[in-house]
């Protein structure tokens, strides 16, 4: 019979619009006001905390929903955003540095929705308020740590190789290795072409010297800034973590830039502190044999730096680095048998076993760790871009006792709370080049507030003018084709709270305002070829089975090409481009859905199999 749909085709309408429902359900009960408190790593959230941050906030009178404390992180929720901002000061004073707090908006979802990891839409930062930083990466500075790199590398290995040299140095975006016999070049030459593929080897000769000049070649040169700008990412994140934001985004844009987007951060000065720091450790030795004096008077020997402690004096160190804080995987903050400030460092693997090989055979001998940050200047690049300066400072001078392993502690750090920052940066990482911020945007709460109900006022006009037009026009089946409407929505918002990763921002209410339309236009095409069928003399079921079955078709190729741009889209678009893309796919699919599937489930349940004359269309 025609128009008749088998059981399972109900039930799977029902099923998916239950489950979208279901899942788009936590957004009808908002979002509590709260502060998130955690613990930098090393030190707990304990309900010790939980009691010290309830008694503050009882004491100065200040209502609290509920505070809970799950995954080392405190959530304490609030009525009003006023009591949140007097929570969030007077809680991080109680609390002190050894704490994260930060303002957050803790969904106000049912327990029993939790239960199926059903959550609110995540909002854009131009939705809920925020700090966008665009950043750029000094490709420039990166190249330069591999050049230093490919110098003490050379060093190491003609000394194995026994092949004497009159010097190596950085020179020209190369490495130049000068040697007094040609021969002994030559044999250099081979051993090195064939120990780095990767590098570009050419002769320089210039009287008695021979030398050997060593560039990157086009592929290195490519794979080392992708490093740089993937480990810059990666570090970027960490330090987001640290700083205890809630949905923040971090991604790449071009070569050489990333985005960073804090949402509910209003601290841009302390954001930028941590997000563009550059601070990390070189451990190397001290060079014993240099003259202090003459060293200070600017003769400084070759293979050696010359650089100050805390207090001004001059420390000779031997430019060999025994280990950087790439190796790091943990540091915190405490103090030493004195009550003195110190930071417990913990290496990787590589690391430990490097730092255990050097201090084996150099027991005796001091060892300095050298604080290096990159500042930005006034000064610019040929390109535009801030040029760095380099500062590097010794913190303190130990004398190797014994062997070292994968954990140690450095001390000589002026204040408890210097300690705690430069652990900070050390536990997320060192970046890999500096990074300079190109843009700053902040939007205010307010605006983002602001945004969220013209979206929604533009959503519920656009829905209302097509309800009112179809219901006008087709009469019942416009009503048919607007509850298929309804569902639409609710499906678009259903995949976007289940989809992890997935976030709503303003450019994405625009493409559900879009998929609206589109969806109509599917309804709009069926039903006016059932009307065709009917002036045709069809019967009433024949028109209807007809006008789905010719209409699919032409419904399949507009939406497909559609489908196919908002792939492209999100491929290759960045930002609001990509939320757009992103609710324009889902979108359509839905909308293919409920006007091909749905639709004609409701015309079959309400129509279908009757001996009808006329249709309410």
């Amino acid at each position: 019979m025609l128009n008749r749909y088998p059981l399972w085709k109900y039930l799977m309408v029902i099923c998916v619009i239950t489950i979208s429902f279901l899942y788009a359900a936590p957004n009808l009960f908002g979002e509590d006001p709260a502060l998130q408190v955690s613990g930098s790593r090393g030190t707990q959230v304990t309900p010790e905390v939980l009691t010290q941050a309830q008694q503050t906030l009882d004491q100065a009178g200040i209502e609290v929903l509920s505070a809970a404390l799950a995954d080392n992180q405190l959530l304490i929720r609030f009525r009003n955003t006023d009591d949140q901002l007097r929570g969030k000061d007077l809680v991080a004073e109680a609390l002190g540095e050894n704490y994260i707090t930060a303002l957050n908006l803790a969904p106000a979802t049912p327990s029993w929705l939790q239960a199926i990891g059903a959550g609110p839409l995540k909002l854009g930062l131009d939705l809920r308020g925020g700090v966008h930083f665009l950043m750029e990466v000094d490709m420039e500075e990166a190249l330069s740590r591999v050049r230093e790199q490919m110098v003490q590398d050379f060093r190491t290995d003609l000394r194995e190789q026994r092949l004497r040299y009159s010097g190596v140095v950085a020179q020209d975006q190369g490495a130049l290795v000068v040697f007094r016999e040609a021969d002994v070049r030559n044999q250099a030459l081979t051993y090195l072409r064939g120990r780095y593929p990767d590098l570009v080897f050419s002769e320089r000769d210039s009287g008695d010297s021979f030398g050997l000049f060593a560039v990157m070649g086009e592929q290195r040169l490519k794979e080392v800034k992708e490093y740089a700008l993937q480990q810059n990412i990666t570090i970027i994140r960490n330090r987001v973590n640290e700083l205890g934001v809630a949905e923040p985004l971090v991604q790449r844009q071009g070569a050489e830039r990333i985005v960073v987007q804090l949402p509910g951060i209003q601290d841009t000065a302390r954001a930028k502190e941590i997000l563009g720091a550059t601070a990390t450790l070189e451990f190397r030795l001290v060079d014993e044999s240099a003259d202090l004096t003459a060293a200070a008077a600017g003769r400084v020997p070759p293979n050696s730096d010359l650089l100050r402690d805390r207090e001004g004096r001059p420390v000779v160190l031997q430019k060999r680095i025994i280990l950087t804080g790439e190796h790091i995987v943990d540091a915190s903050s405490g103090m030493d048998e004195f009550s003195r400030p110190q930071v417990n460092i913990s290496l990787d693997a590589p690391g430990g076993s490097r730092m255990a090989d050097f201090t084996k055979d150099n027991v005796g001998r001091p060892m300095a760790t050298v604080f290096t940050e990159y500042k930005p200047t006034d000064e610019l690049n040929e390109d535009g871009s801030r040029k760095f300066r380099k500062d590097q400072e010794v913190i303190n001078v130990a004398t190797i006792q014994s062997r070292l392993g994968r954990s140690f502690r450095i001390t000589g750090i002026g204040s408890m709370a210097e300690a705690q920052n430069l652990a900070l940066l050390l536990r997320a990482g060192a970046l890999i080049a500096p990074i300079q911020i190109v843009e700053e945007r902040t939007i205010g709460p307010s605006l983002g507030q602001q945004n969220v109900e013209n979206g929604l006022m533009a959503m519920i006009y656009g829905m209302l003018a097509v309800v009112l037009f179809m219901t006008i026009y087709y009469r019942k089946f416009g009503l048919v084709a607007n509850a298929a409407l309804l569902a639409n929505v609710v499906i678009i918002i259903g995949v976007m709270s289940m989809v992890p990763g997935a976030t709503m921002t303003l450019p994405g209410i625009a493409g559900i305002v879009l998929t609206i339309g589109m969806s109509v236009d599917a309804n709009v095409l069926i039903f006016e070829r059932i009307r065709e069928e009917l002036r045709g003399g069809r019967s009433v079921q024949q028109a209807i089975h007809l006008g789905y079955e010719k209409a699919l078709s032409t419904i399949a190729d507009a939406n497909i090409t559609t489908l196919i741009t908002a792939v492209i889209l999100f491929a290759v678009g960045t930002g609001p481009v990509k939320g757009f893309a992103v609710t324009l796919m889902i979108g359509i699919l839905a909308s293919m859905f409920t006007a091909i599937v749905g639709t004609r489930a409701l015309v079959n349940l309400i129509w279908g199999g009757k001996r009808l004359s006329k249709l309410p269309i």
